[in-house]
């Protein structure tokens, strides 16, 4: 059996069809007592609590979790049986009654026990390959031929219209079961397959994003590393050096060591101030405290430090935006930001934070040295490339433009 469904499912499948089936015959019945000949409905009355008891039958097995759990696998064609084989018996055992009613010829009987013969086959469309459908179609043809020739109503001759019509009849209904059987068989393939698909896609996906979370923190250390070589370890090398000037004129020039000394302690106090804002950049803190405006504004002044000439514009207030949204934007503008500072040599920046139709808009914009875009340095792609996948994971639209000696323009639209 090739089922990927859970195996509850068409039991509950078959607990509601029983409820309905004793609903149907009720329902049956009270047309029979009503419309029929009370004298000759002793047969019809047996022949629905027959049927009657092949639906509680089935209401009972598919409530008892300990036979399920016994049988297992076994379970459901033994259910499929009773759903298929009961009515038929019953209903051309029942032909044989005394007091048989004219509306239990042998059309209605057969045309009666179709919603048993429905579920039947629908279960075994839905759980099993097609040629299972096939052989059990098959099968009741014969099992309704054999009972037809086996039990045939008294003063019936061999080409009477009874076994004529008895014999059509099935053979229509085994047609019209094959073609309803193999659509269901068909789109339940189908929707395998596509589960199988989902579910592959799913599988590739999940790859795809912790990839792209590790990708995101390599790049984080990445940037950090260059930070911490731009800033701590060149306070690091300087101070080095002004303290071994230090120890070498501290016997013979106490003045020009006293002098290198005091540069030795700028030069600590910056290192430090540097390696605390280095460290402060990796969480993006001011996004809880200060917003994704306020956010922007601080990084700006934060990472200028007063040597570019800064021109910055955003709204007290912007629409509400999911966490990794403004995460996003902010580590975009601080990526952007940190590079027109420490590379750019540039004397004005423009970081511009608006709302325009709706979209969020951002600009970082500066006056420096610019670069060619197609042959920029590999160790200095990895925050373009950066920004360029931020910028696709929240389906933003990210435009670099940059010229040399005529600056950088880096725009975001969300």
């Amino acid at each position: 059996m090739k089922n990927k469904i859970t195996f509850a499912d068409p039991v509950k499948v078959i607990n509601f069809a029983s409820f309905l089936w004793i609903g149907y015959l009720v329902l049956l019945t009270i047309i029979s007592q009503s419309f029929g000949d009370p004298r000759r409905s002793g047969g019809e009355i047996v022949y629905y609590a027959l049927l009657g008891s092949v639906a509680l039958i089935c209401v009972g097995l598919s409530m008892w979790t300990w036979i399920q759990n016994r049988l297992g696998r076994a379970f459901l064609p033994l259910m499929i049986t009773i759903i298929t084989v009961l009515p038929i018996l019953t209903a051309w055992l029942t032909m044989h009654l005394p007091s048989i009613g004219p509306m239990l010829d042998s059309e209605s009987l057969i045309l009666r026990i179709l919603p048993f013969l429905l579920v039947g086959f629908l279960l075994i469309a839905w759980q099993y390959r097609w040629w299972y459908m096939l052989l059990i179609v098959l099968a009741i043809a014969a099992m309704n031929a054999g009972i037809i020739w086996a039990f045939p109503p008294p003063n019936a001759s061999a080409g009477s219209p009874f076994f004529r019509g008895a014999l059509v009849i099935p053979l229509i209904q085994s047609v019209v079961f094959l073609a309803v059987g193999f659509t269901i068989s068909y789109l339940m393939s189908r929707l395998r397959r596509q589960q199988e698909s989902l579910e592959s896609a799913n599988v590739r996906l999940t790859h795809y994003s912790s990839t792209l979370e590790e990708l995101a923190t390599t790049r984080e250390r990445s940037r950090l590393a260059r930070e911490l070589h731009d800033t701590l370890a060149h306070t690091l090398s300087g101070l080095a050096v002004q303290l071994e000037t230090v120890k070498a004129y501290w016997e013979i020039d106490r003045e020009a060591a006293r002098s290198s000394l005091e540069s030795s302690i700028d030069t600590a106090h910056s290192g430090l101030e540097e390696t605390r804002r280095a460290l402060k950049a990796l969480r993006a803190t001011p996004l809880d405290d200060l917003g994704l405006s306020g956010a922007v504004k601080a990084v700006a002044l934060s990472l200028s430090r007063g040597i570019l000439q800064l021109d910055t514009f955003a709204p007290a207030e912007i629409p509400a935006l999911s966490p990794d949204v403004e995460q996003a934007v902010f580590r975009i503008a601080q990526e952007a930001i940190t590079n027109s500072v420490n590379h750019a040599a540039a004397h004005r920046l423009i970081v511009r934070l608006d709302v325009i139709d709706g979209k969020l808009h951002l600009l970082i914009k500066d006056d420096g040295n610019g670069f060619d875009i197609e042959n920029v340095h590999k160790s200095s792609q990895f925050g373009l490339t950066g920004m360029n996948e931020r910028a696709q994971l929240i389906g933003g639209k990210l435009d670099i433009k940059s010229d040399l000696g005529k600056g950088t323009a880096v725009e975001l639209i969300v």
